[in-house]
This record gives structure tokens, sequence and C-alpha cells, in this order.
């Protein structure tokens, strides 16, 4: 998509080429397209009944080159500075998708005049979470300006319904069927209210969409003409050198591979794996408890056997200690006879030592 800055009619396309084949492609444009910069061309829209181009290779030549006439000598002279007062000349470029409105004036990049501007640029898909994990928005505003929700398309919505309350009119990049707002609507009411509702960020919050589509771009510029190339231009338009270096640009935009990014945000906890943590920790501990008392109980177990274990030994000990004493009590009385016994002085007729005690 593309604008002009400063000018009072359109810059002129000298050439619009699309195609990995080098193919023209003067019938891409779609030139009903308004924004803040007011009449703005688009390419490759999505219209009812027309396919979308696409492109089969990446890199410098695969894409849209197209060389502008940007007519400085019919740019609107400055008699005073205002914030909507243009000092530069060349011309505004946004690259979006085509589910997204423009938004040119603050999301474009500028090209300018003199110079070739290859610009590379690669796909990025972006998912977000909704709530209560995220605050993206899928829902489309309930205006119905929009089909598809936006950030861009939330504050055209948001803008447009303000505009409406306060001025009772619509700026011309405004969707809708109210009236457009006069020259002096413009000056009195629509430019200052648009600088208010600004001002106050909490009117228009729009949340950050649930799926959304970006294009990252780098840019570079080599000098136009060049030497050899300035009396062939000079003689296909019929122009000046200085002309041509002051008013003629190119504009190549090319993907830089055929491949997109994705960065999706995830949760950080989810629910199986916070009943597996739960259920982890359940088992840990009861694991361990179960483990303790079995231990508890082994350890009692062990000290009641050893207990009862030395109370019988004990019993039995006293047992046999009192068997023993009424036993002994005749060997003492036989040894204490026996002590007299032996005594006597042996005689080696007497016999044995039975027939002794005896």
């Amino acid at each position: 998509m593309r604008s002009t800055t400063g000018g009072s009619r359109d810059p002129r396309v000298c050439e619009s080429i699309f195609s990995t084949s080098g193919e023209r492609a003067p019938t891409g444009w779609k030139k009903t397209v308004f924004t803040r910069y007011g009449k703005c061309y688009m390419f490759n829209a999505a219209e009812e009944g027309k396919t979308l181009r696409t492109t089969v290779k990446g890199g410098t030549g695969n894409g849209l080159e197209i060389m502008l006439d940007i007519q400085q000598d019919d740019y609107l002279p400055v008699w005073g500075e205002t914030e909507e007062t243009a000092f530069e000349a060349g011309i505004r470029v946004q690259i979006h998708s085509q589910a997204e409105p423009p938004f040119v004036h603050e999301l474009g990049f500028g090209v300018a005049p003199g110079f070739q501007t290859f610009v590379a640029t690669q796909e990025q898909r972006l998912t977000y979470l909704p709530p209560p994990w995220g605050e993206c928005q899928s829902k489309a505003p309930d205006s119905g300006f929009f089909q598809v929700y936006s950030v861009t398309a939330c504050r055209i919505d948001c803008e447009t319904r303000y505009i409406v309350e306060n001025c009772n009119c619509r700026m011309v990049h405004m969707p809708g069927d109210s009236p457009f707002c006069t020259p002096e609507q413009y000056k009195d009411c629509a430019e200052p209210a648009l600088a208010t509702l600004s001002e106050e960020s909490n009117d228009c919050l729009c949340r950050t969409p649930c799926n959304t589509t970006r294009y990252n771009k780098e840019l570079s510029m080599v000098k136009i003409p060049s030497k050899t190339s300035a009396r062939y231009l000079e003689k296909k338009f019929n122009k000046s050198e200085k002309y041509i270096s002051d008013n003629i640009l190119v504009l190549d935009v090319f993907f830089e591979a055929l491949n997109y990014e994705t960065i999706e945000q995830k949760k950080a906890y989810e629910v199986a794996g916070l009943l597996g943590d739960i259920g982890g920790q359940m088992g840990l501990f009861i694991g361990a408890s179960i483990l303790t008392i079995l231990e508890l109980f082994d350890y009692a177990y062990e000290v009641m056997r050893d207990r009862l274990l030395e109370l019988l030994c004990r019993e039995d000990e006293e047992g046999s200690h009192g068997e023993d004493v009424s036993t002994c009590d005749p060997v003492g009385n036989h040894s204490e006879a026996v002590g007299r016994t032996v005594s006597v002085p042996l005689q080696p007729a007497l016999g044995t030592l039975e027939e002794i005690a005896c």
C-alpha cells in the first residue's frame, strides 16, 4: 500500500511489475482506499471475484517492483507550520495482511525520491492466549465496520464512534454511513477531537488480537539514476536528470524467504501438569508416611519382643536357681559327711571310697 505525502494529486505510476518472471501487473491496484493522508492505493487487496497474487520464489525481483513519479511541482505550498504540515517529499508504505485495515499515518515507512528502496520482508504469525491466561481478543467490534478483529480495526472503530458522537460527522477515512465532515468541521471539531482522544488513552483500549500476522521489514537503498542510465531515463520520460532525481523513485518489495516464523504464547502451567505434580507430591509424602508408620510398628514390635524375652529369661533363671538350691542341700550334707569321713585316716584294708562313705 502507498500514499502520497503533501501532494495535491496522485503520483504517476511509471512502471509496475509483479511476478517471478517479470510480468507487468498494472491491474493489481485497488484505488478506493482512504487514510488520514487521503486517497491511497492498495496492492493485492482481498476483493470478491479476484484471486490473491502469490509468488513461488523469494529474493529481489520476485515480488512487487514499482517506479513512481511523485510530482513535487504539484505539492501544496506551505504557508505556515501546523500539526498536519508535511515538510518531506516521498511516499508512505505499509505492508499488512488483507484482513487488517491500513493505518499508514502511524505504521507506514517512508520511501524517498532519487533512490531505489529494497524492502525484504518476512511473515510472522503470532498467537496469544485469551483470558484468564492472557489478554487477547478475537471478537470483532460490535459496530460491524470490520469482520476481523485487529488493533488497527479497533482504533479506527473507536475513533469513528468518538468523532460521530462529538462532531456529528465522520472523516473521509472512517467507515460508516454518517455524513462526511466539511473542511470547517475538520478544522474546528474533528482534528481537535482526535487530538483529545489520543491524549485520553483510557478511552480507546485495544487489546492484542489472539491471532495476527505481522511482516518484519529490512530496508536498503541505492541512488538513482546512475550516470550511465540518466540519459536513457531522460529520453524515456522526457524529463531532465534533475527532475528524475527529485521525483522518480523505485520500490522493490519481496519476501526474504518463502517461510514464516511462528510465535505462540503457551500456558505456563497446564491443568494436567498441576494434577500430575499434586499426585506426585501426594505419592511421595503418603509413601514416606506409610513407611514411617511401618517402621514404628516394627520398632515397637522389636522392643516388646526383647522385653518379653528378657522377662521370660529372668523367670527361667529364677526357676532354675530354686531347683539348684533344693538339690544341692543333700549334697552339702554329703559333702560334710565326706569331709568328716575324709578326715579319718585311710586304711588300705577298708576298701573303696564308697564303702568308707557308707
